[in-house]
């Protein structure tokens, strides 16, 4: 045989009509188990493969969920897609991958008509940033829309998902507060980023509700090298040195880890510390990181779950998944007179 395997070719095969093949292909109830088991031997013995996209142009339906990764910061996006790529196969669906880095909105408009191009029945967009949001405002892609990790969007069209980077970083602020410190330094990630932004607004908003508490606030990258610069810089002048920080992430707390090995600065003796994220090894750190905990599987398993809601027709949603603070070493209650 010098072509791909047909149905015609099972069909013949098993002895059946191509009618037969098809409800078998399809799960159809009405075909006998014997005849189902020869069909199905037909199938394995020829190595035959539905053709989808002929298949998605008859009923209009892929099982095909796309997934636009709006951003180039989205450090925990093989956990993210872990969770898309777990939840889609469950309910039956595959998962197509496109990208868009910033630009215009018609590039984005672009990358959603390729998808549709290739009939996904629904969009998942995983974004960091606000000019992901402001090109989302206004489109229309004519399937179901879902955006993960982003503030809200102003399309009543589209549902959202997010981790509650706000709450998250009220928890981090509180437990230092809780432990009688009263200046707490942020060391902030890249404030273009939805992330860094709502780390800050919680930061701030905690110190506000807390009488006699202030910090100040320096803007970093969330990459360890601007961790480190930042503590150096912090320390330099020792001049009202903090007696905690908050890091934009974990990344970042490595990063004023490494640099206090190096001033001689003992954590949490002289300074506590909390880190964001709880990435893999922050409980193996010396001393072991205090962080804020997110569940990136979650929120992907989430993203898919509020598209497949709005397949069955269910209008678009909002929602919210709250962080937990995971409590190490790396903080304690200051020295007495700090």
């Amino acid at each position: 045989m010098n072509r791909a395997p047909g149905m015609v070719d099972v069909a013949r095969e098993a002895g059946v009509s191509h009618i037969t093949v098809s409800r078998v292909l399809n799960g159809h109830p009405s075909v006998r188990p014997e005849t189902r088991a020869r069909v199905e031997a037909a199938i394995e013995k020829l190595g035959y493969r539905r053709n989808s996209v002929a298949r998605a142009l008859k009923t209009r339906r892929s099982s095909t969920i796309g997934v636009v990764i709006a951003g180039s910061e989205l450090f925990e996006l093989p956990r993210i897609l872990l969770g898309v790529e777990t939840a889609a196969k469950q309910a039956g669906y595959w998962v197509n991958l496109a990208s868009w880095q910033g630009g215009s909105t018609s590039d984005l408009t672009e990358t959603l008509r390729r998808l549709t191009d290739q009939s996904v029945e629904a969009i998942a967009v995983i974004a960091d940033r606000p000019v992901a949001v402001e090109a989302l405002t206004g489109i229309v892609a004519g399937v179901p829309m879902t955006v993960v990790m982003s503030g809200s969007v102003p399309n009543p069209g589209l549902s959202f998902v997010e981790l509650d980077q706000e709450l998250g970083a009220r928890l981090a602020v509180r437990h230092l507060l809780q432990l009688g410190h009263r200046r707490i330094i942020h060391l902030t990630g890249a404030l273009r980023t939805f992330d860094a932004r709502a780390r800050v607004e919680g930061w701030r908003a905690e110190l506000e509700a807390t009488a006699g508490a202030d910090g100040d606030l320096l803007e970093g990258d969330f990459t360890g090298e601007s961790g480190f610069r930042l503590a150096n810089d912090l320390f330099a002048r020792r001049k009202g040195s903090p007696t905690a920080i908050f890091a934009g992430n974990d990344q970042m707390a490595m990063g004023v880890l490494a640099a206090f090995a190096e001033l001689g600065v003992k954590v949490p003796d002289d300074v506590s510390l909390v880190g964001f994220d709880d990435i893999a090894g922050a409980g193996y750190l010396v001393p072991a990181l205090t962080t804020i905990r997110q569940d990136f599987v979650t929120l992907g398993r989430s993203s898919i779950e509020l598209l497949l809601r709005m397949l069955r027709s269910e209008p678009a949603a909002r929602e919210r998944i709250a962080p937990e603070l995971v409590v190490r070493r790396s903080t304690a209650a200051p020295r007495a007179g700090s």
